[in-house]
């Protein structure tokens, strides 16, 4: 039955799937107020935030009231059941709560984000990842936890990756195939930094370092990451080609056509109007089929491109979660190992002894790169540079690599990375894993 009729049966009934959500920054405040509209067959129950006043706002604005503050998982089963939302500032406490059967991390966390997704696996919950600085990371390794678990682990609808694999499968199920796919985008400046995007964030209620990362091109490797470890498409290159376009049906003609006939290729269409949304890009080959294309007004081939023109994560999340818990179907998940990462590149010229201060800061931003040309230079992924101190100089728009920076000791996330390369080896790093890595770990 269709996902609409379910939801529409499980209301009618009065069953509801129970969703969990860890973060209420921008982009959980807006989730929850769109799921306390509230969704057909689905609530938000509990809310876990360091700061219990941030998720004391997102309640109060999304209109559920009546919330209790919980401790442990057990007080969270006895108020669910009676009804009663709950609030805490222990993710665990969600994870491990049995009234609730869906777990939505929206941090945007590395560290922390790692240890919400996996304590959710080991108490056999379904995630929801909002969460592209984690996925583009380590979704692949996670991704097989779950899998070993009997439980989905996705990406997000209404986030690019998850508008342009939506999009993407439905093309496949009409027999199109697809070569090409990835994000709209207004703007890219790798030098923006905190400061310079403050009055921005200030204005939309937003934390600069995020916006830094929107803007800085970051976010958009991120997320074209996770969609190529999803596909298996391959970055053309180092950043991608990103044309200047003034309609985003002009990015089938500014791709090298080779390149996406041979490997597929994420990418993204520059300045391209409708100014947001994802795209696609199918190859048609047969002469009679392109005269049919050409007549419905698709162009004359053999590149057509196909697009959404929007994406609202905080609207169709809950798509996701329907098809998450209904038909364990994973919006967007890797295939399988990384076909991608996100290496870090320096911003400034930056000075030995310098602490890398992560992503969306004033040290460094990142770059798509395939995963076999990442490892073959050593480089440092975004998402384990923060709080890695320099080793030597490195002059602006400079690749680090692990052999430039000391790591920080004990992070779950590095293991996690670590065990990630062994299961998946390119064929650049047989052997061991980076140096600075391997010294981290002792």
């Amino acid at each position: 039955m269709a996902l609409d009729m379910v939801l529409r049966d499980y209301e009618a009934a009065g069953r509801q799937i129970r969703v969990g959500m860890v973060g209420a920054g921008a982009t959980g405040r807006a989730i929850a107020l769109q799921l306390g509209t509230p969704v057909p067959g689905m609530r938000l129950v509990a809310i876990a935030n360091r700061t219990p006043g941030n998720a004391e706002r997102a309640f109060r604005e999304a209109k559920i009231h009546g919330w209790s503050r919980v401790f442990t998982a057990r007080e969270a089963e006895s108020a669910i059941a009676r009804g009663v939302p709950v609030l805490t500032d222990d993710p665990s406490v969600l994870t491990a709560c049995e009234a609730i059967d869906i777990i939505l991390e929206v941090t945007g966390t590395v560290e922390a984000g790692a240890a919400v997704v996996l304590d959710a696996i080991a108490h056999r919950k379904h995630v929801v990842m909002v969460n592209a600085e984690l996925d583009s990371l380590i979704g692949p390794i996670l991704n097989e936890k779950a899998r070993e678990a009997g439980v989905v682990l996705t990406n997000t609808d209404g986030d690019e990756p998850g508008v342009a694999m939506t999009l993407l499968r439905y093309l496949r199920t009409l027999g199109l195939k697809p070569v090409a796919a990835g994000n709209i985008k207004g703007m890219v400046d790798y030098y923006r930094n905190p400061e310079t995007q403050r009055a921005f964030a200030e204005k939309n209620d937003q934390d600069p370092r995020k916006v830094t990362s929107f803007a800085d091109a970051t976010k958009l490797s991120m997320e074209t990451t996770v969609l190529a470890n999803a596909t298996g498409f391959h970055a053309g290159r180092r950043g991608m080609y990103g044309p200047a376009c003034s309609d985003v049906r002009e990015v089938a003609e500014r791709l090298p056509a080779q390149a996406m006939l041979d490997t597929g290729l994420v990418d993204y269409a520059l300045g391209a109007a409708p100014h947001t949304g994802a795209f696609v890009v199918i190859h048609e080959e047969n002469p009679l089929k392109q005269a049919q294309l050409a007549y419905y007004k698709l162009g004359n081939g053999p590149f057509y491109v196909f697009y959404t023109p929007f994406h609202l994560p905080h609207l169709q999340i809950a798509s996701t979660i329907a098809r998450a818990v209904i038909q364990h179907d994973p919006t967007v998940a890797p295939l399988a190992g990384p076909v991608c990462e996100v290496v870090t590149v320096a911003k400034r010229d930056l000075e030995a002894g310098e602490r890398l201060d992560g992503i969306g800061g004033f040290c460094a931003y990142g770059l798509i790169e395939n995963a076999a040309e990442a490892r073959a230079t050593d480089a440092l992924p975004i998402g384990l540079s923060e709080d890695c101190v320099l080793r030597c100089d490195k002059k602006k728009d400079d690749v680090i690599s692990f052999a430039d920076v000391e790591v920080p000791a004990g992070r779950r996330a590095d293991a996690l990375w670590r065990e990630q390369q062994r299961r998946w080896p390119t064929q650049e790093a047989q052997a061991s894993p980076p140096r600075a890595l391997a010294e981290a770990a002792t």
